[in-house]
């Protein structure tokens, strides 16, 4: 009997409720279930089913993303849930030699030295203490803007100047530079919940009210992010520094940034390349 594309589900439900355990975000969790849906019915086109998979159909699969000339960040998010599909699985041998990941783009955007001015000087005339605190965060610890989200009080530690995040097993400490320390104390000072970013409803803000709000300035969170680890490199700091700071995995994906590098003292050069910022 032929089935159909609703067997798998229960499997895809099981995945998606241990992304929730291992601390993943709604709107990565959201992403992983409709990249998997997808896979599952191009699967039982082929008379398979994901329950059932093997490393032919994700090579299969990749293939026919790349023959459907599909973005890189559409690829991109497919090789992302498969790749975290298999480790749900316990299965590594199903990617194992394979090569997920798109062709890297070498072109970065990041903001100029008069941009990144200019975008601190607007945020800071605008005069919302959240906006500034976001804004300085992103750019002076590289976090995602689904990171940025979901922290808590509990993830900075302004005795030891440092932010921690933590997805899963992983966790990385990234060292405060003194203005985001400032502006995030400033802000925190406006509220007393748990969830550092909050809405006027007191809720956890969205990712989508992150990027509304950079949208008034002509920026997103992927342009500070990136602007982030390219003043570290041009800083001279070490790539497997960026690395471990930005939490990219892949150090390829960290050379797109390089210029020089060299050894420095993590927290010193942080203060160093943000040194110029006013507090305003």
């Amino acid at each position: 009997m032929k089935k159909n594309s609703n067997e798998a589900i229960p499997l895809i439900q099981d995945f998606c409720h241990w992304l929730k355990e291992q601390r993943k975000s709604p709107n990565t969790i959201t992403t992983y279930k409709r990249e998997l849906v997808k896979f599952q019915e191009w699967l039982l086109g082929k008379k398979s089913a994901i329950d059932h998979l093997t490393k032919d159909d994700i090579k299969g699969y990749i293939s026919f993303l790349e023959q459907q000339q599909k973005s890189l960040a559409t690829i991109d998010k497919t090789a992302g849930a498969i790749r975290t599909f298999a480790k749900f699985l316990e299965k590594p041998d199903l990617i194992f030699g394979i090569k997920l990941e798109p062709v890297i783009k070498e072109d970065i955007e990041t903001l100029s030295a008069e941009q990144y001015e200019l975008l601190l000087t607007q945020v800071k005339e605008d005069g919302n203490l959240r906006d500034i605190a976001i804004v300085y965060l992103l750019l002076h610890t590289g976090i995602r803007v689904s990171e940025l989200c979901s922290l808590n009080r509990s993830n900075i530690d302004f005795v030891k100047n440092e932010l921690t995040i933590e997805k899963g097993e992983d966790k990385r400490n990234i060292p405060l530079s003194s203005d985001a320390k400032t502006h995030l104390e400033n802000f925190l000072m406006s509220h007393t919940s748990d969830s550092i970013f909050i809405s006027k409803f007191d809720e956890r803000i969205t990712e989508r009210t992150v990027q509304y709000m950079l949208k008034k300035y002509n920026v997103n969170p992927n342009k500070l992010r990136h602007t982030f680890c390219q003043r570290l490199v041009d800083a001279n700091v070490e790539l497997e520094i960026v690395s471990r700071l930005a939490g990219i995995k892949d150090l390829n994906l960290t050379k797109r940034y390089l210029k020089n590098s060299n050894t420095n003292r993590i927290e010193e050069m942080i203060n160093k390349t943000f040194i110029n910022d006013t507090l305003g």
